[in-house]
């Protein structure tokens, strides 16, 4: 597997997020930061997510994603575009309720829109603890079964 990274962009108004390789929470204090700077300091009027170049994504990254849509909803943008070719990472998604807060599609080029690529940023172990934390909760909150499968992982990450 490819080693992750993230790219970001906007361009016409979209802003891109374009997901490759293997991501996971090493990328997580990166991903979470990005985000809440982009709504904070950046104008746009839609979100588009690429993951046609991703090989794995963990479920803080999903989470972390699935916050994307939380703050559109919240901002009152467009629903997200959400775009993989990856068999197993459309069940997942699909599994995990991505369809309900993102518009899912398997085709529009737009990685070469998502230039920039994200720093890895370190932090604190606590404070790293607390992103996932956090990002579970957002899928937690998605529906039913990811409540119930990820709910022991949350408790137990919240004991130690």
């Amino acid at each position: 597997m490819t080693e992750g990274a993230i790219y970001h962009g906007i361009h016409d108004g979209h802003y891109i997020l374009r997901f490759v390789g293997d991501v996971r929470l090493t990328l997580c204090t990166s991903l979470d930061l990005h985000i809440e700077d982009a709504f904070a300091h950046q104008e746009f009027d839609d979100i588009l997510v690429d993951l046609t170049e991703s090989d794995c994504l963990d479920s803080t990254t999903l989470g972390l994603i699935a916050k994307l849509a939380n703050k559109a909803q919240i901002q009152g943008l467009q629903m997200p575009v959400l775009i993989s070719t990856n068999g197993d990472i459309n069940h997942t998604l699909k599994c995990m309720g991505f369809d309900q807060v993102f518009v899912m599609s398997e085709c529009l080029e737009c990685s070469h829109l998502a230039a920039d690529k994200l720093d890895l940023v370190q932090e604190a172990a606590e404070d790293m603890q607390q992103r996932i934390i956090n990002a579970h909760r957002v899928l937690m909150s998605m529906n039913r079964n990811n409540f119930e499968a990820f709910s022991s992982l949350v408790q137990t990450l919240e004991k130690s």
